[in-house]
């Protein structure tokens, strides 16, 4: 029993079963998982994988200065979740990995706007559960 909490927490380092993560891929994860679990930096992320903006429009839609959102889209853009690209004199941020876009969209998909676990949808076959 040890042994195997000791697996989930450290990883496996060789003898894993099929597919199971490693050691490295727990760690990034995890470290993903962290940096997306301020509400900030998570609604900023969900704004970039809709539309490309600069550090100004950002601010005024999460309701924050300028200088606390850079430093968000600095930390974003480290870990890799979001880069930026010059438009003229402005930098403009966008999320373009389709499995972080992804992601976002799925938990939002799962999350009721009060909150709460929204309902998984009926069976989209015709059959009545078993």
């Amino acid at each position: 029993m040890a042994s195997e909490a000791r697996s989930v927490t450290e990883g496996c380092d060789g003898g894993c079963g099929p597919g199971e993560p490693t050691a490295a891929q727990l760690h990034a994860a995890a470290e993903t998982f962290a940096l997306l679990a301020t509400p900030t930096r998570l609604h900023l992320v969900w704004l970039l994988a809709q539309q490309d903006a600069d550090v100004g429009s950002l601010a005024q839609r999460v309701g924050s200065s300028v200088a606390a959102v850079s430093q968000h889209l600095a930390k974003l853009r480290l870990a890799g979740l979001v880069s930026a690209h010059r438009h003229g004199r402005r930098q403009v941020y966008s999320v373009e990995d389709p499995h972080v876009v992804a992601l976002v969209d799925q938990i939002f998909r799962h999350i009721a706007p009060d909150g709460s676990l929204a309902p998984d949808p009926p069976p989209a076959s015709g059959g009545a559960p078993v």
